[in-house]
């Protein structure tokens, strides 16, 4: 499993910042990593300069073998937060998808 981690103009990304959060995914995904190909992370300040709740987004794309890609997404008062959010809400849909898949 891929992951690549990509930040707006409002968020400083670098490897030291992204390496944490890669790492929790990779744990956090490690049950369905057999069936993920690459995990696409977009990390967003959606209000940009200004200050306000909520308004980190983070946007997971998990590119599926053989399935169509599954995209989620949170907001959070932080990236951190807004990751965790979001993997929790892929598991959800990966769970969903993948058990289904089980079931036919």
């Amino acid at each position: 499993m891929t992951i690549q981690f990509n930040t707006d103009k409002n968020i400083t990304g670098s490897e030291q910042k992204s390496a944490p959060l890669i790492d929790f995914l990779t744990t956090d995904l490690a049950r369905f990593s057999k069936h993920i190909t690459r995990l696409e992370v977009h990390l967003s300040d959606e209000n940009g300069h200004k200050e306000g709740q909520n308004d980190i987004r983070c946007l997971i794309e998990a590119r599926l073998e053989g399935r169509q890609p599954i995209a989620v997404s949170n907001d959070a008062n932080n990236g951190s937060l807004a990751v965790r959010g979001a993997s929790e809400k892929l598991k959800n849909a990966l769970e969903t998808v993948i058990g289904k898949a089980r079931n036919h």
